[in-house]
């Protein structure tokens, strides 16, 4: 799975200000807190503000704030508006591909995929990111002595 920029950078100013707890953060604190560079976040708040994520208050004591609770925040939530959906194969959804030969068995490899990534993504919100109350599934999954090995040669 390749995560972009943009998506990592959005998940990671949603966790600064569901950290916040409420209050407002300017594009400035966020970028700092995250380091993050302001012109790329000023872009990427726009866009979750765009797509109902936050919301702006104006004034000397404005910012930025959540517009939903950050429960209801998944991180698949995210990605999905910014990159679009979770797996896909060639532009297309794994479930529209179609093998024929020994190929054939690979679609319900891409379809699998695609329930892994959606279990970790989607049962995990910008709230338990925040207050590291990642899911037993995640911590499983993390604690695999796999999951630090790149497997590039």
């Amino acid at each position: 799975m390749h995560i972009p920029a943009k998506a990592d950078y959005a998940i990671r100013a949603l966790v600064a200000l569901a950290a916040a707890d409420g209050g407002p953060l300017t594009g400035r604190a966020i970028a700092q807190v995250e380091d993050i560079p302001p012109k790329f976040l000023d872009l990427i708040l726009s866009e979750l503000r765009r797509s109902g994520f936050i919301r702006s208050i104006r004034g000397p004591e404005g910012g930025y704030v959540l517009a939903r609770p950050a429960k209801s925040i998944s991180l698949a939530d995210i990605i999905r508006v910014l990159d679009g959906p979770l797996a896909e194969v060639r532009g297309v959804r794994p479930e529209s591909t179609s093998y024929s030969g020994p190929a054939a068995p690979l679609r319900d490899v891409w379809l699998a995929a695609r329930v892994a990534l959606r279990k970790v993504l989607e049962t995990t919100s910008i709230d338990d990111v925040a207050k590291n109350h990642l899911s037993s599934h995640v911590r499983r999954l993390v604690a695999d002595p796999d999951a630090l090995v790149s497997r590039i040669n």
